[in-house]
């Protein structure tokens, strides 16, 4: 399958995020990754809706949504709303995971769960059938800039089985040493942020990404 680069504008420079968005995207970024935080399910606060929606102005790649919220259920018309292509939760988040697929889904969205280190991936057996994309974290939510935790690489192993030829997501710690690694083990989305958006060339980042990917 063919890898592609989702930076995280978690790691923008929001006083010019349509100018960072638009500069990941002219360097060959194939998606752009929202982080939804809400202080709760994470111990941290991003954005919302409105900004997506601003984000959708300035761009036509997929909007691939994360929601790191609780009871993300009554969120998710809202963001489909603003533009999202994509829209993940987790699955520790809501009461009924397998309706809120089916919601995503008829929102026109594709539906993803993600997976924190500590989520074996047995707790979406029952679900994957339904499922257009599985995020495996590969650092704890909440923050960026966090190191990638090697023993992730046998749950994207696991996950990639499970899903057959749909996508699977990674995210946290994604660099040109860690891109071999995940992409070797069945990703074949990988988010990025510090280690883009902290470059000198965004496109140098990006492509570097692709090089290290098999």
């Amino acid at each position: 399958m063919s890898v592609r680069i989702a930076p995280s504008i978690l790691s923008a420079d929001f006083c010019r995020l349509g100018e960072e968005i638009n500069a990941v995207v002219e360097s060959g970024a194939d998606l752009i990754h929202f982080d939804v935080m809400d202080g709760q399910f994470v111990p941290n606060l991003t954005m919302g809706p409105p900004v997506l929606a601003s984000i959708r102005s300035v761009t036509e790649v997929p909007l691939d949504v994360h929601l790191m919220i609780d009871e993300p259920e009554r969120y998710v018309e809202d963001f489909a709303n603003a533009g999202a292509d994509i829209i993940s939760f987790h699955v520790e988040a809501t009461q009924h995971p397998h309706r809120l697929i089916h919601k995503i889904k008829d929102l026109g969205c594709q539906a993803g769960i993600a997976l924190n280190p500590s989520t074996s991936q047995d707790e979406i057996e029952y679900l994957v059938d339904e499922l257009d994309m599985v995020l495996v974290m590969t650092v704890n939510p909440g923050f960026s800039g966090q190191s990638f935790i090697p023993d992730m690489i046998e749950k994207i192993r696991n996950v990639r089985a499970m899903m057959g030829d749909r996508d699977v997501e990674v995210d946290g710690g994604i660099d040109n040493q860690t891109a071999r690694l995940v992409s070797e083990a069945g990703a074949n989305i990988l988010v990025s942020g510090s280690y883009i958006y902290g470059h000198t060339s965004y496109m140098e980042a990006i492509e570097s990404l692709r090089d290290y990917t098999v």
